[in-house]
C-alpha cells in the first residue's frame, strides 16, 4: 500500500534531531557513492520552470521530487519514493514541509560540522519557511541562547521571533537592520528571496559560521563576493550541482571553485573542516538531489517503527 503524507503529517512525524540525523546519513552516503544524485533537471514553462531532482540509494530505493518556480499560493511539491527492488511506489509526500525540513536539516548538519562548538547565538536575515527550518535545525545541534531576526516586514520578523520563543524556547528579538541581525553572532543564516546582497561581510565577527540558503548564482545572489573573500572555509552539499547551475553558483567559479569543499567529505574526514576558532566558514546550500527522497524513506521507517 502506498503511503501518502501531507504537510501536517510530515510536521508531526519529523522532529529536528531526526531530520538532521537523516541528512547527515544522506551526505555520508553520497560521499561514499551509495546515494546517486545527479544535478537537477528543468523543463521551461510559460514564465517559469518545472524542476525535477532524482536520487537512488543503491540496493534500496529510488525516487524524485518535482516543483515549479512560479511561487503561487497553491503550488505544491511532490516527492515520490519507489522500492528499489520491485519498482513499487512506497510513499508520496505532497506539499512544502518535507522539502523545507530537508533544507533545514542540511543546514543543521552544516552548523554542527562547521560552526564553533561553543556557538550559542544566531542571527537570521529572512522570516519565511526556509529561515524557520534553518533556525529549527540549528537549535537541535547547538544550545542556542539568543536569536536575532531581520526581514523587510516588521510584522513578519516580530512574528518569527515570537515563534522562536514559543516553539524552541529560545530568547529571540526582531531587529531593524541586517547589520543588527548578524553583528556579534556565532551563526548567521541568510534565507531570503533577494537577488541582491543583503549582507555586508565586514559586519561578521571572527569565527562566524554562515548558512546561505537563498539565491547564490552569478546573476542573482543574496550575498556578494565580499563574503566569499572573507571566508576561510567554503563548503557546499553538492559541488556538482553548484557548478551545474546556469549560470553557476558564485562559489563554484574561479577564484573560489578551487576552495569549495564537499560537506560529505568534511563529515567523512576526507577533507578538513574548521581548524581555528577565528575562521569564518560559509555553507552554500544547493539542496543535494535525492535528499528529499532519503528523508521520505526515513519518514516511512519512523512510521513503521511506531506501528
Amino acid at each position: 500500500m502506498t503511503l501518502i503524507f501531507t504537510d501536517r503529517e510530515v510536521a508531526a512525524a519529523l522532529d529536528a534531531s531526526a531530520t538532521v540525523a537523516a541528512m547527515r546519513d544522506a551526505l555520508l552516503a553520497a560521499h561514499a557513492g551509495r546515494l546517486v544524485a545527479p544535478p537537477r533537471a528543468a523543463a521551461p514553462l510559460d514564465g517559469g520552470r518545472m524542476v525535477l531532482t532524482a536520487g537512488h540509494l543503491t540496493g534500496e530505493w529510488y525516487g524524485f521530487r518535482s516543483y515549479d518556480t512560479f511561487g503561487l499560493p497553491e503550488s505544491e511539491q511532490l516527492v515520490v519514493l519507489h522500492d528499489g527492488r520491485t519498482g513499487a511506489v512506497r510513499a508520496v509526500a505532497v506539499g512544502e514541509e518535507l522539502g523545507s525540513r530537508r533544507t533545514g536539516g542540511l543546514g543543521g548538519v552544516a552548523v554542527d560540522a562547521l560552526a564553533r562548538p561553543d556557538a550559542v547565538t544566531l542571527g537570521v536575515i529572512g522570516s519565511g519557511r526556509q529561515a524557520w527550518t534553518q533556525v529549527w535545525a540549528a537549535a537541535a545541534v547547538r544550545p542556542l541562547r539568543e536569536v536575532t531576526v531581520h526581514s523587510r516586514s516588521a510584522a513578519r520578523r516580530e512574528a518569527f521571533a515570537a515563534r522562536v520563543r514559543a516553539e524552541l524556547g529560545v530568547s529571540a528579538r526582531a531587529v531593524d537592520s541586517p547589520r543588527a541581525a548578524v553583528r556579534d553572532r556565532d551563526v548567521v543564516v541568510l534565507a531570503t528571496t533577494s537577488t541582491t546582497p543583503v549582507l555586508d561581510a565586514t559586519d561578521l565577527a571572527p569565527g562566524t559560521h554562515v548558512n546561505a540558503v537563498g539565491f547564490k548564482q552569478a546573476d542573482r545572489h543574496e550575498f556578494g563576493c565580499d563574503l566569499l573573500d572573507r571566508a576561510d572555509l567554503l563548503v557546499t552539499d553538492s559541488p556538482a550541482q553548484a557548478g551545474a547551475y546556469s549560470p553557476p553558483m558564485l562559489a563554484a567559479v574561479e577564484p573560489y571553485a578551487g576552495r569549495l569543499r564537499d560537506l560529505g567529505a568534511v563529515l567523512a574526514g576526507a577533507v578538513p573542516g574548521r581548524t581555528g576558532a577565528d575562521q569564518v566558514s560559509v555553507f552554500c546550500s544547493t539542496g543535494l538531489a535525492g535528499t528529499e527522497v532519503f528523508l521520505l524513506d526515513r519518514l516511512v521507517r519512523v512510521g513503521a517503527a511506531a506501528v
